[in-house]
């Protein structure tokens, strides 16, 4: 057992926690972000996906104590004041989140992407949500979505066909 200090969307947390306890049950378990999912437990389908620092991870395959002294974002972090960000409002337009089981790490991936490059190309979002998977398929809304508020223009190519080749 030990304690760590994580700041999760901009709050400091202090637990202690079993030494190999993963990132997904700290969130889930402790600090009751319910937007991270547990699916695969493998790391292969993404939909734990939390930003740690300055990088996506797949919170099923990370320590919680990896996280000591580190900043964790979530989908709750894109927004703090409550209202909808542009990519999640475009998602909701474009019909890209359809069930929602995998809609929060999809937004914080795209998030992070137009974060990093405001009108990123096609291959840019392919390799930003490469890992990624959505069990609805709307893989062309979703790059819809980003094309709608990075004020690029959607391509026909099927998204689902090229993360295949990622």
């Amino acid at each position: 057992m030990r304690e760590i200090t994580v700041r999760v969307n901009g709050r400091l947390s202090r637990r202690t926690i079993k030494d190999n306890e993963l990132l997904l049950d700290f969130l889930r378990d402790r600090l009751e972000v319910r937007s991270v999912k547990a699916a695969c437990w493998r790391g292969e389908c993404g939909l734990c996906t939390v930003k740690l620092d300055s990088h996506l991870v797949k919170s099923c395959l990370v320590l919680a104590v990896e996280a000591d002294g580190k900043e964790v974002k979530t989908v709750e972090g894109i927004s703090p004041e409550g209202e909808l960000s542009p990519i999640q409002k475009a998602f909701v337009s474009h019909g890209a989140a359809q069930c929602g089981f995998c809609t929060p790490a999809w937004v914080l991936a795209t998030h992070e992407l137009l974060q990093e490059k405001p009108h990123p190309t096609q291959a840019d979002l392919v390799e930003a949500t490469s890992g990624l998977v959505c069990r609805c398929g709307t893989y062309n809304q979703i790059r819809e979505a980003v094309a709608e508020v990075s004020g690029t223009t959607a391509r026909p190519r099927h998204m689902k066909e090229s993360l295949a080749r990622a």
